[in-house]
C-alpha cells in the first residue's frame, strides 16, 4: 500500500513539473513571431545544425543545437534566464524539444510553430 502511495504521488509531481514547463512556453504563428523578435530584450535562438544555420538564418540569432550532446550546458553558458527566449528550428519540432528542455530549466519560452520553413513560406526575411 505504501509502495502505491508513494508511486502516486511521484507520478503527480512529475506530471505537475511537466505542466509547470509546459506553461513556459507559448507557441506562435510567423506574423507573431517577427513582431517578438522585434523586442530588444529577447533572445533569439535557432536549435538546427551550423550547416543549416550557414544556409540561412533569421537575422540576429544565436545557434545551438539541440541534437549536439551538452545542449543544455551550453545554453546555461549563453542564455540568460532573465529574458525570454524566442526560438526556431526547421518545422518547429527540435525547437519544441529544445523550447521544453529549456523550460524545465526554469526559462520562459516562445516556440515558432512551423519552424523557418513556415517563415519563410509567409515571405519573411532571412540571412543567406
Amino acid at each position: 500500500m505504501k509502495r502505491r502511495i508513494k508511486t502516486l504521488i511521484a507520478c503527480i509531481t512529475g506530471f505537475a513539473l511537466s505542466s509547470c514547463a509546459q506553461n513556459n512556453i507559448r507557441n506562435v504563428d510567423a506574423s507573431e513571431f517577427e513582431q517578438g523578435i522585434k523586442n530588444d530584450s529577447i533572445q533569439l535562438l535557432d536549435v538546427r545544425t551550423s550547416d543549416e544555420f550557414a544556409t540561412s538564418h533569421i537575422n540576429g540569432a544565436i545557434n545551438i543545437d539541440v541534437l549536439k550532446e551538452g545542449f543544455k550546458h551550453i545554453a546555461k553558458n549563453k542564455l540568460d534566464r532573465k529574458h525570454e527566449i524566442w526560438i526556431y528550428c526547421r518545422s518547429g519540432k527540435r525547437s519544441l524539444t529544445a523550447a521544453s528542455i529549456l523550460a524545465k530549466d526554469g526559462y520562459k519560452v516562445v516556440n515558432l510553430r512551423g519552424g523557418i520553413k513556415e517563415w519563410e513560406k509567409k515571405g519573411k526575411p532571412v540571412v543567406r
